[in-house]
């Protein structure tokens, strides 16, 4: 019975909680912690894909396409999750908080190890997600606890630096698993990895919610915090074009195995291939940490969905004038471009609707998170189910949702009806 062994193991957890440092970690060993439970996130997601197609094999998919929701799925939890983590943390404190996310990993790990059948695999990456939102949010408040101004800046700076490059070698530690076990050891070895992360935290991490800090637990702050992005023209604008550039991100982190490893027949070449594209979404990230202060937000922004409109539009047209499909080289050079233009976006969409909630940055924050993914869901599961051997529903994705994102950004800056000046244009 998983469920008995997780609640001993919780409890255990936080008997050790008790032994933990009362002090505050010494940066060297906090970065690293916090990057560990935030790398257990990505490799969650891209350390499934080179298994795709032998899953669909051993779990019976009747379409090809279905098992990409494997991928999927674990956003759904994660959407859900990124609502409640915030207000239990804190309630209850920032560990348990933890302890209850990794124990639903823990049982989604061991339910996907176990599945016969998709349905079932399914249920377990929801309930991988669901208990992966902990660390997502926990990890910004343990970070905003302890730290801030610049300080705080530069530890976000590292942890999502390994968040980012995490990626570009997931799916090549996924590989060579796959040489060596079946794929359901995949399960085993992030459910080792995410006990070794939670044993370290619970060890060394302290809990850092003073008892006077602590508030009753009630989801009225998120519903209260949801009607103020709701009702806020700028953050409500900025989490719609962010959920319309997830659409299509998620799209592509779905339909990019089949298109690269099946449709251009790259075989086991293509974590390596992936990895590339991955580096340069961290490039872009990079690159914005650069001149976002030259330019502002907002400018970044709109040139990055632009460019990447019009790069979209333009591989529709070759690729129709083409009458067949484009050479390797031509698909990655579109990737790399639009890969390059979504790093860019994320950072500044995600900052620019940020922006007036201030006053309730935390939970804010977690609701705009999972509003976001929310949206992103069923249309990104659309754009991956839409996959027909060829990079048009991809691309097509891209160029539509490019569009709204870019439209919605427009209706933040636009005039009011009824009003002589228009809503103050943020970064």
């Amino acid at each position: 019975m998983p469920h008995v062994g997780i609640s001993v193991a919780t409890f255990n957890f936080l008997s050790l909680s008790q032994i933990a440092s009362k002090s505050e970690l010494r940066f060297s060993e906090f970065v690293p912690l916090m990057a560990s439970m935030m790398a257990l996130v990505a490799l969650s997601i891209d350390t499934m894909l080179p298994a795709l197609p032998v899953m669909s094999q051993d779990l019976g998919v009747a379409s090809e396409n279905q098992i990409q929701l494997v991928v999927s799925m674990i956003f759904l939890g994660m959407a859900i999750g990124l609502t409640i983590y915030g207000t239990i943390a804190d309630s209850i404190g920032r560990k348990p908080a933890v302890y209850i996310g990794f124990s639903l990993f823990v049982v989604g790990s061991l339910v996907s190890y176990f599945a016969k059948d998709l349905n079932i695999m399914l249920v377990g990456r929801v309930l991988q997600g669901l208990g992966l939102a902990a660390p997502r949010v926990i990890v910004l408040t343990l970070v905003r606890d302890q730290y801030s101004g610049n300080n705080m800046a530069r530890v976000m700076s590292f942890v999502m630096m390994v968040f980012i490059l995490v990626p570009t070698v997931a799916p090549s530690l996924g590989q060579a698993i796959l040489y060596v076990a079946p794929w359901p050891i995949l399960f085993l070895v992030l459910l080792g990895i995410g006990v070794v992360v939670l044993t370290w935290f619970a060890l060394r991490q302290p809990e850092t919610l003073k008892p006077e800090d602590k508030r009753p637990l009630s989801f009225k702050r998120t519903v209260h915090a949801m009607g103020q992005v709701l009702s806020n023209r700028i953050s409500l604008g900025y989490t719609l074009a962010w959920g319309m550039l997830s659409s299509a991100f998620l799209g592509f982190i779905s339909s990019v195995q089949p298109i690269l490893e099946s449709q251009y027949g790259l075989g086991e070449k293509f974590p390596l291939y992936f990895g590339m594209l991955a580096l340069f979404i961290g490039s872009a990230s990079f690159v914005n940490g650069r001149l976002v202060d030259r330019y502002g937000m907002r400018k970044m922004a709109t040139t990055a969905i632009c460019v990447l409109i019009i790069t979209a539009v333009v591989m529709l047209t070759v690729r129709l004038a083409y009458g067949g499909q484009l050479p390797l080289v031509g698909a990655m050079a579109y990737l790399v471009v639009t890969l390059f233009c979504v790093g860019i976006l994320f950072g500044n969409l995600n900052s620019l609707a940020m922006e007036p909630l201030g006053h309730i940055a935390g939970i804010g924050s977690s609701v705009v998170n999972a509003m976001a993914t929310f949206i992103s869901l069923p249309f990104g599961i659309f754009i991956s189910q839409a996959y027909n051997g060829t990079m048009i529903p991809l691309v097509a994705g891209f160029a539509v949702f490019g569009l709204f994102t870019l439209l919605f950004m427009r209706w933040v800056v636009a005039k009011p009806k009824g009003s002589e000046q228009s809503v103050p244009q943020a970064g």
